[in-house]
């Protein structure tokens, strides 16, 4: 688990499995085959989702588009995750 991203009303933690079968390939975080995704946790309405494949390459290519168009604002970057918390129906439990 990577922890990518926090403000005051989001949370981004990217998460990349390592099947059993076989060694990782180097850079195999980099890749869109890396098996994993990315949970994204809203704290105001305290829910998460938990987002992978194509959607996961989706959410990340869109976080790069922000990167590459000059330094992104908070405000920014929580609009753009708040597209995908839209879609979160798991309620937050703390273990």
């Amino acid at each position: 688990m990577n922890l990518v991203y926090n403000s005051d009303s989001f949370a981004v933690v990217q998460i990349t499995l390592q099947r059993d079968d076989a060694p990782a390939p180097e850079g195999a975080a980099e890749t869109a085959a890396a098996p994993g995704g990315y949970e994204i946790v809203d704290k105001f309405a305290k829910k998460g989702i938990f987002i992978e494949g194509a959607l996961a390459l989706r959410f990340r290519k869109g976080v790069e588009a922000l990167a590459q168009a000059g330094e992104p604002s908070t405000e920014e970057i929580d609009d753009y995750i708040a597209g995908y918390t839209q879609l979160a129906q798991s309620p937050l439990v703390l273990h």
